[in-house]
This record gives structure tokens, sequence and C-alpha cells, in this order.
């Protein structure tokens, strides 16, 4: 069980989206500023990114997205895996960024030593740690078991303190009711000392939408809205889970509808984009 104050999800009834009776996917929202313009719906090759498929035991990127490969200013995003023994060095030469740990056990040196960090197995077994890291500064992660980090960088020369992010420090909340019910957990909020990023993971039970009511963030005109670019990254249990994100504006009212599976991730350009996850 996932626990929200005092109201819990049965994550084995749960889709977790950045996703019930039912399965889990699960979506991590990876949010920076937009300062370019925008363009209408495009080919879905566009807007969904499949992440590798790849044998036990292996160990590589799983997803590789740069700014330049998506076509935009502002986000780059990448998922590794990691075997016990692997390590992975990163280093943000003008860039901030957030690393989340999806599951297993590392070390993590950032410059202050190494420190042990993970305790849920994969994304439906717990809270997530997290790493923070400013522009100039490095860090290397040592894996002690088999692991996953989704990582996510913004464009930042802000001069700040990395910092690392626990299960303990992250802010679990229901939100809506009925079937637009679904948990949120906040692991880096807008109040955070971060320059752009905001990192968000969901659970949403099947059947039940999520990012609904459906809005949009490409018009900065706070506080009813603000220009933001958004990443959601699924993470499905069961091989057969879906989920449906749709995409849609006021210019091109009719949309697209692009079908998720685990490990895929969706590019939110502009627009509103309200997702469902399919039951079971």
């Amino acid at each position: 069980m996932l626990f929200a104050g005092d109201i819990t999800i049965d994550k084995v009834s749960c889709i977790c989206h950045s996703v019930k009776a039912v399965r889990p996917v699960k979506k991590w929202h990876f949010v920076g500023d937009s300062a370019t313009g925008r363009r209408n719906l495009m080919n879905e090759n566009e807007i969904l990114i499949h992440s590798k498929r790849l044998a036990e035991g292996s160990s590589t990127e799983l997803l590789t997205l740069s700014r330049a490969e998506a076509g935009w200013e502002w986000m780059s995003f990448f998922v590794r895996r990691l075997q016990p023994g692997d390590s992975f060095s990163a280093f943000t030469e003008r860039e901030e960024a957030a690393f989340v740990l999806l599951g297993g056990t590392c070390s993590a040196d950032w410059g202050c030593g190494p420190t042990n960090i993970g305790r849920r197995q994969n994304v439906f077994e717990g809270l997530p740690y997290a790493l923070y890291l400013p522009s100039g500064h490095r860090v290397t992660f040592s894996a002690q078991t088999a692991c996953e980090i989704a990582e996510c960088r913004v464009p930042s020369n802000a001069r700040l303190e990395p910092r690392l992010i626990s299960p303990e420090d992250v802010v679990s909340s229901l939100r809506g009711g009925g079937n637009v019910s679904r948990q949120i957990v906040d692991i880096v909020t807008p109040s955070f000392p971060a320059d752009k990023l905001m990192v968000i993971e969901v659970y949403t039970p099947g059947g039940n939408w999520s990012s609904y009511p459906p809005h949009k963030h490409d018009v900065h005109r706070p506080p009813a809205e603000v220009d933001l670019d958004e990443i959601y990254y699924y993470r499905i249990r069961q091989p057969e889970g879906f989920a449906f994100q749709h995409l849609y504006s006021p210019e091109n009212p009719a949309g697209q509808t692009v079908r998720v599976c685990d490990g895929d991730a969706v590019l939110v350009r502009s627009g509103f984009h309200p997702v469902v996850a399919g039951p079971g």
C-alpha cells in the first residue's frame, strides 16, 4: 500500500502513470519553463518516444532524448539501467538536473562522500529517492543492486546547492474524486530551491483520468497559466497494460490520441493533455 496521510491507494489496483480493478502505470512530470514558439499537433514520432527493450541482466540507456532530438529548447530526458557493480557519472555544466531512483539501491557521491540511497524495488513499491544537482556539479552513482535512474536536465546557470530528496521529504496527497482521483507525489515542487525543474510522480487507478479537468500551460499569464514544457514518462507493471493520452488545443480541437505502454514518454509541447489509465 502507498500511504497518503490517513488514506491509502492499493497499488495492485492501480495504473501508475510522471499510472485499476486494474494494474499499475506510473508517470513522471518533468517540467521546465518554455520560452519558444509552439507548434500545433504533429506526427506521433514527435510526441511518443519508446524505450529500448532489453534482456534481463543488461545495462544501458533505456531512453535517450536530448533537447535537440526533442526539437525544443528546454528539457533533455534519459533513463538508465545499471547492474550491480556498474557506475554512472554525470556533470551539470550550464544545466541543472534531477535524478529519480526508479528502483534498486546504490551509492551516490556528489562531493560529500558516498551516500547509500534506495528503498523501493520498483516504482510500485514505495516513495522515491531523488537527487537535485545544480549547474557546475558532478555525481557518481554506483549500483549495489540492479537500478534504474531517470534523469531530466534543463539549461541553467543558477548557483544553487545539490540536495538529496528522501522518501520522507516528498509530499504525497490525493487529488480529484470519483473516476478522476489519483495520488500525487511531489518530489521537486515550485517552492523547491531549483531554477526551472519540477518533478512529480502520479499514481492513477485503472479506468481513472489524470491531468483532469483538462488544462494547458503554453501561455504565460500567471497565476491562471504559466508557460511550461512537460514530459510524461510511464511505467506499467503488467506487459499488457496501457494508457491513452489525448493532446489537443483550441486551434486543433480534434487533437491526437496516443497509446502508451511501459517505458514510453510523451512530449507535451502545448495544449491540453488528459490521460486515462486502461483497466487491467
